[in-house]
This record gives structure tokens, sequence and C-alpha cells, in this order.
């Protein structure tokens, strides 16, 4: 979703011949032929994982280093729920082993801005790959800012997440709400 939202905003280069290039596997598990943490890293890769939980991907176009990937963000999303931070999951996964990972992300409900749903219905393979990619990088970083309950207001950096106004109603059916407070029946 942000990142559906983030990169609707970039510029497209003119050249026809612009074409992104694959960037190469960058793990040594990988490397090595381990085909799930290839797989991983490439679910990581086009889900948008970096997109909140790697500081600063989107704002370098994805050219962050693989050794920094994954290890939360201090950039916070505050809306009506209070504020939600992005994990590190290199330190999640790393405290799991993959039964309990799948277990975990099975019957994942988290706080917004998290699509944690996708995550659910993820085939079994797919979540077990993302484990494994994940488990390769190896522990790094510090453990995310907590969440703030509603109504306070966190240090920047933050999204602000308004939800809009209720449209107003239809004139029409402003009319046949005022027909039936009237006592008259509308004509459908």
């Amino acid at each position: 979703m942000l990142a559906c939202a983030i990169g609707a905003c970039q510029r497209v280069p003119n050249a026809p011949d612009a074409v992104a290039k694959p960037l190469p596997i960058a793990t040594a598990a990988a490397a090595a032929g381990d085909d799930l943490v290839a797989h991983g890293e490439y679910i990581v890769r086009i889900g948008g994982c970096n997109d909140c939980h790697t500081a600063g991907y989107a704002e370098r176009g994805g050219d962050v280093p693989t050794g920094e990937w994954l290890t939360g963000s201090p950039l916070g999303y505050h809306g009506p729920w209070g504020t939600t931070y992005a994990s590190n999951l290199r330190l999640t996964v790393g405290d799991l082993d993959e039964a309990e990972w799948l277990a975990y992300t099975a019957n994942l409900h988290t706080r917004p801005i998290m699509p944690d749903f996708m995550l659910r219905q993820m085939r079994e393979r797919d979540r077990r790959a993302i484990h494994r990619f994940v488990r390769s990088l190896g522990p790094a970083g510090e453990p995310a800012p907590e969440p703030l309950p509603p109504g306070r207001v966190p240090p920047p950096p933050y999204f602000q997440l308004v939800a809009p106004a209720p449209a107003p109603p239809r004139p029409e059916r402003r009319q046949a709400s005022a027909d039936a407070q009237n006592g008259q029946n509308p004509v459908q």
C-alpha cells in the first residue's frame, strides 16, 4: 500500500531504454544454493517489506545494502489508533524458529499500517522462505520504538494518517429523507 503511494510520486525516466536491472541475490546462503533463501529475498523485495521495515529504503530508491535491510525504522505512523513503528524483523525472526514463525505469521494481527492480512494469506512455503532469508541476514539493529497510544503526538519523523470526512448525503437521499419525515412516500 505504502509502496504504491510512494511509487506514484516518483518521477519516471523519459528514456524508453531506462529499465531497472534486477539486483543480485546478496546473501551467502542464497549463493550457496538455498532456493528458499533466494525465494525469501525475492518476496521481501517485491512484497514491499523494506518500504517500512528498512530505514531510508524508499527515499534511496531501494539502493540500500542488504546488510541494512529489515532492521526497523524510527518513522512513526500516526493515526486514530495511536502511533506504530515498523519492527526490526531481524530481531523478531531471530527469536523464532521456523515452526514458531509459521504459527506467528499464520495468526498475525497487528496495528495499522502493517498489511498483516497479506502475510496471513501467503502460502506456507513463502512464509518459510521469508523466515530463512531474514535468518540468513543475522541479527542487527535495535528494537523498534514502542507504539504510542491515541492522543499522544509522536516525536518526528512520522506520517500523519487522517481518515477522510464522511461524504455529505446525496441530494436525492436528503429529499427522500425529508419526504419520509413529512409522512410522504417518495416516488421510486
